[in-house]
């Protein structure tokens, strides 16, 4: 079995960040991920600057990416003026996110749940690069609470053309309901933040479900500006390892990924949330 990780680090990552990159620093993240054969990258947000200052310069961040065969790279896109940012930047996907509640789309979309559905429903009609579909909150919402599985299943079957993301924002999922939900929609992938320690066990249920694709961020940076105490992503170098010794393939170059990190670290002059880069990869070859 091979699953596509796709590490959001340079965007999901970064921009919880309390400091900005300056973009070939953030380009430079992007091309050591690609040089660790990530499959898919998100290496931008074309979001307004002064909402989220972390990801400004999108466009001057793509520019300086080294294009390497055989990477996949997207960014995220909020409205139809991100969308058509995104486009010209010439990026190869676009990650368009809609909330499962409306509170958490008032607040992160600055929009109502129907307005920006409906923007991400023409967004995936006019659309000539391939579209994902990111349902955030689709576990639980900090405005909310819970969310009704049955929302989050109607609210993807809006987009039958687009690969649908189930995103834990504030890691609350356990991974029962990861199983069930992804079992439900059809999901294609999940995004995971191990805020509450599930994320890693909610990887292994959202594959045995069928999901096939797996957001996760370097070093396990990561976080939501727009919603309360959501920390970080699981850690790409982790779940690797763990999927890896699962026998499931990711074609991901281990050892590259954690010199990244280990890079990324001291980029940010701190230590990271991952475990897997600190301690290194284990292949049991030892006396």
């Amino acid at each position: 079995m091979r699953v596509t990780i796709c590490d959001v680090g340079p965007r999901d990552g970064l921009q919880n960040e309390p400091e900005t990159l300056e973009p070939a620093v953030r380009a430079e993240l992007v091309n050591r991920l690609a040089d660790a054969d990530l499959p898919r990258i998100e290496a931008a947000s074309f979001v307004r600057p002064d909402a989220v200052p972390q990801m400004a310069g999108a466009e001057d961040v793509v520019a300086r990416i080294e294009r390497r065969t055989g990477t996949e790279y997207s960014g995220l896109a909020l409205n139809e003026q991100g969308f058509e940012r995104l486009v010209a930047s010439g990026l190869d996907r676009v990650n368009f996110t809609v909330a499962a509640t409306e509170s958490f789309s008032e607040r992160n979309a600055n929009r109502s749940l129907a307005e920006a559905t409906a923007v991400a429903q023409r967004v995936t009609e006019r659309s000539d690069l391939p579209v994902a579909v990111t349902i955030s909150v689709a576990f639980g919402c900090p405005f909310e609470g819970r969310v009704d599985p049955a929302v989050v299943a109607e609210l993807a079957g809006r987009f039958p053309t687009a690969e649908i993301v189930l995103a834990d924002t504030i890691g609350v999922a356990t991974p029962r309901q990861v199983r069930a939900l992804v079992e439900r929609t059809g999901a294609s992938g999940v995004h995971l933040h191990n805020t509450r320690n599930t994320g890693y066990a909610n990887a292994v249920a959202a594959v045995e479900a069928g999901a096939t694709l797996l957001d996760a961020s370097c070093g396990g940076l990561g976080g939501c500006p727009f919603a309360p105490r959501a920390t970080g992503n699981i850690a790409t170098e982790d779940l690797v390892y763990l999927l890896e010794g699962e026998g499931v393939e990711t074609g991901i170059d281990l050892d590259a990924l954690v010199a990244t990190s280990s890079w990324l670290e001291g980029v940010l002059g701190r230590r990271l949330e991952g475990q897997v880069y600190r301690a290194g990869a284990w292949v049991g070859d030892g006396d």
